[in-house]
């Protein structure tokens, strides 16, 4: 691990008066800790962020959830109102690591985590995404990759809770230092992540060294549910996943929101899919036709690589379990 500078601000303008394209923030660590230690991060200046106050936690409000961007998964997972009201983002919370990572990681820390490609997360492969010449899991080891948005680097975004608050409609809010003024500005979550075709090297966001994520808006929502599946079953990335909003009011599906996670670069939102259900008498909503047609467009235009066709089927079945679970019907077993 390279020497750097441990900055520790007392206030948010000190912090980003501190960050340039020589510093990395620090929050929880978890996925900077790695970096360093597997030499892909070399930052002459780490800024602590952990201290800094108005970061933390929850308040819910009449215009719905804020949530500081240093609030714990922990915290999300066990909040009551989160619970009650915002299912998927308890259980996408609730799913990441072991309750020691929960504990310490963050939620702007698991939005803006780096892929967990191998490829990339080895030093001995200068791969496409480090600023080399090659992606080496488009004809290598492919199997937890991409089948959607890929190209020209095929890693499948890591977070399980960005699926999840794109599709609870969530907004982000980004500071920045202009001069001696704090700067504000805020988008749809789902306007803040980047394909590899639209930024490879330098992050997999839109945030520039100088900014930071401050916090999360999540408007009142509706029903909603995050499933996840993983190899293992204790702790792991997602090998596919799918959170599923829906609006329902009088027996008829107003809104539908679904999001795919640990299949594609960025996450995925299938208008196609939501289109398929949204408009409909609830039990035609939830009839199977219905819900395979959903399940096939949510990954429409998938293109897999050798060794992971199995995420498109493995997809497809928890879009049609996600959408089930958000109306609040059994799942079925098989």
């Amino acid at each position: 691990m390279r020497n750097f500078e441990w900055l520790e601000p007392r206030t948010l303008e000190e912090a980003l008066a501190a960050l340039d394209a020589r510093s990395m923030p620090l929050a929880g660590g978890v996925d900077l800790l790695g970096e360093l230690k597997d030499h892909i991060a070399a930052p002459a200046r780490v800024v602590n962020l952990k201290s800094l106050p108005g970061l933390r936690g929850v308040r819910a409000e009449r215009d719905g959830l804020h949530l500081g961007a240093l609030t714990s998964l922990a915290e999300l997972e066990e909040h009551a109102e989160i619970q009650r009201h915002y299912r998927a983002l308890a259980e996408a919370a609730g799913s990441v690591g072991t309750p020691q990572i929960r504990n310490q990681g963050t939620l702007g820390g698991n939005l803006c985590q780096r892929p967990r490609c191998w490829y990339y997360r080895s030093e001995f492969h200068q791969c496409l995404k480090k600023g080399g010449g090659i992606c080496y899991a488009l004809a290598g080891e492919n199997k937890y990759h991409a089948i959607l948005g890929g190209g020209p680097a095929f890693y499948a975004h890591p977070s399980d809770l960005a699926p999840a608050l794109i599709a609870l409609d969530a907004r982000v809010r980004i500071a920045r230092q202009e001069g001696r003024r704090t700067q504000y500005r805020s988008l749809a979550l789902s306007e803040f992540f980047r394909t590899p075709a639209q930024r490879l090297v330098g992050g997999e966001t839109l945030l520039q060294p100088h900014e930071l994520l401050v916090e999360v808006m999540v408007p009142p929502a509706g029903e909603s549910r995050y499933l996840k599946f993983r190899e293992r079953p204790s702790h792991d990335w997602a090998m596919a996943a799918c959170a599923a909003h829906l609006r329902i009011a009088g027996g008829r599906v107003h809104e539908a929101r679904i999001v795919l996670g640990g299949v594609a670069t960025v996450p995925w939102r299938s208008p196609a899919a939501e289109k398929a259900i949204t408009g409909l008498p609830l039990e035609e909503a939830l009839s199977e036709a219905r819900l395979k047609q959903a399940a096939q467009a949510a990954v429409e235009g998938a293109q897999p690589l050798r060794q992971n066709w199995y995420k498109i089927t493995l997809a497809q079945t928890l879009v049609r379990r996600a959408v089930l679970a958000a109306a609040g019907r059994p799942i079925p077993e098989v």
